[in-house]
C-alpha cells in the first residue's frame, strides 16, 4: 500500500505530498473545508497542524483525514515520478 511519508503546507490550503512509491503530489484541499468541523481548519494556523498519520494518510489535530488511497486519485496541480 502506497503510502504518504513527507507532507508539507504550501499556500492557498494547498499541500505537497510524497508517496512511498517516490511519487510527489499537490493537492487542493480547500474543496474539502467549510462546513462543520473542518471550519475550523479554514484558519491558516489551524490549517497547518497537518501531518501524516500511522495509517499512511494525513490528519489534522481536530480527527479530520485523508486516507491514502483517496489522496492518490486526487486531481493533481503537479504530479512527478522521481524514482
Amino acid at each position: 500500500m502506497k503510502q504518504v511519508i513527507e507532507i508539507k503546507d504550501l499556500n492557498d490550503y494547498h499541500i505537497w505530498l510524497k508517496f512511498s512509491d517516490r511519487t510527489e503530489k499537490v493537492i487542493n484541499s480547500r474543496p474539502f473545508l467549510g462546513k462543520g468541523f473542518t471550519k475550523e481548519l479554514l484558519d491558516d494556523e489551524n490549517f497547518k497542524k497537518v501531518d501524516t498519520e500511522p495509517g499512511g494518510g494525513i490528519a489534522w489535530y481536530n480527527g479530520y483525514d485523508f486516507c491514502p488511497e483517496y489522496l492518490k486519485q486526487l486531481e493533481s496541480s503537479g504530479e512527478k515520478d522521481v524514482a
